[in-house]
């Protein structure tokens, strides 16, 4: 068997452990994203899966995110103002966005589960929380 296709049956698996239905959709999305890794937009992966000759429409690749997102296959991550990012949730984590070049990196959580942190007083039940660190990233430091 080739690497593709463990990976393909991988994904299957976990979409199935998740509670879902193979569909073509959910396969590309959630493939895609583990091949690429980092953070991506709908729009990029719409636009990478018309690269790789196959297509889905934009609504689809919605779907199959809001899909994945609530069967916690695929998480969105929070690094502020700007279009949501989607990622393969692999464990919990942060963010560090750079202010000048937008570079979005993970950053380890110490509690390595959600949530993290509490504050003292919550008006209702936290399940997560997620911190932004914003600053520069090395390579827009050296350019200065």
């Amino acid at each position: 068997m080739d690497n593709r296709s463990e990976e393909a049956q991988n994904i299957g698996q976990r979409l199935r452990k998740a509670g879902l239905k193979m569909t073509r959709p959910r396969l590309l999305v959630l493939g895609l994203l583990h091949e690429l890794g980092g953070h991506h937009t709908v729009d990029a992966l719409v636009e990478e899966l018309h690269k790789r000759k196959t297509p889905l429409p934009r609504a689809s690749v919605y779907n199959a995110i809001d899909s994945l997102v609530s069967h916690g296959l695929v998480t969105m991550a929070d690094a502020g103002p700007g279009p949501a990012l989607y990622e393969e949730f692999t464990n919990w984590h942060h963010h560090f966005v750079c202010i000048e070049c937008g570079l979005v990196v993970d950053i380890p959580c110490v509690k390595g589960e959600k949530p993290c942190l509490l504050p003292d007083e919550v008006p209702g039940v936290v399940e997560e929380t997620q911190i932004i660190f914003r600053g520069r990233c090395e390579q827009c430091l050296a350019k200065r």
